[in-house]
């Protein structure tokens, strides 16, 4: 199993200490990109796609909420499942 392998598995398991750079390098293999707004906005894209939210200050932890919104988002897309039996294959 792969190093993004298991930080996918580790975001699905909505951890109390997932980190921006985490986030960063999960969706990064997914191919999106950071594209950085204004103050702490960031929208991570990929073709159509569009991921938006908040930076976490001032700290880099996420919210749960942030952790919510990104898992349902790429489950929508078809990038990941939200059955871990599927993710450990």
């Amino acid at each position: 199993m792969s190093k993004i392998d298991k930080l996918i598995i580790r975001l699905l398991s909505y951890p109390k200490d997932f980190t921006y750079n985490e986030l960063k390098m999960a969706l990064s293999s997914f191919g999106y990109n950071e594209i950085q707004g204004a103050g702490s906005r960031v929208c991570f894209s990929k073709d159509d796609h569009k991921i938006k939210l908040h930076k976490p200050h001032p700290g880099n932890i996420l919210k749960r909420y942030q952790l919510d919104l990104i898992v349902s988002e790429l489950i929508l897309k078809g990038l990941i499942s939200n059955d871990k039996n599927e993710e450990n294959e």
